[in-house]
């Protein structure tokens, strides 16, 4: 299963031609990702107070098409695989039926003091509903 999300494109998102500005689809996969641990039960804040920090070691965008100001956006996000220290969560931009944008991040687990460690047992059980591919709707 996958988690959907939608976003209305403000001004303040696009770029002097009058779209969103390529940096922030960025933005726009950490909210998607966000919401979704949320709706696995674990809030990035409930995360934190657990000792789970899990920063970004690598990002990737495919831009298609792009959104414009006023657009109605669909964010979707997903977990494709999840190892070790590292959970790689996909995420795709729609607009409607049109997909714009498509990417991943890399999340690393570390620990409060800035080690790396495993993934752990409840995060790795709660994201499991959230298993995912585009080619399992195929």
């Amino acid at each position: 299963m996958y988690h959907d999300m939608e976003y209305r494109v403000p001004y303040a998102d696009t770029d002097q031609m009058g779209v969103v500005y390529y940096a922030n689809y960025l933005e726009y996969f950490e909210r998607s990702r966000t919401e979704m641990l949320r709706a696995a039960g674990l809030p990035y804040s409930e995360l934190e107070k657990k000792g789970i920090i899990l920063p970004v070691s690598e990002a990737y965008c495919k831009y298609l098409a792009p959104a414009r100001y006023d657009d109605l956006l669909t964010f979707r996000s997903w977990v494709k695989e999840i190892k070790g220290v590292r959970m790689v969560i996909a995420s795709e931009v729609r607009r409607g039926d049109e997909l714009l944008v498509v990417g991943h991040v890399v999340l690393v687990s570390v620990n409060p003091e800035r080690k790396v460690v495993r993934m752990s047992k409840e995060l790795v059980e709660s994201c499991e509903q959230f298993f995912w591919s585009p080619e399992d709707e195929k």
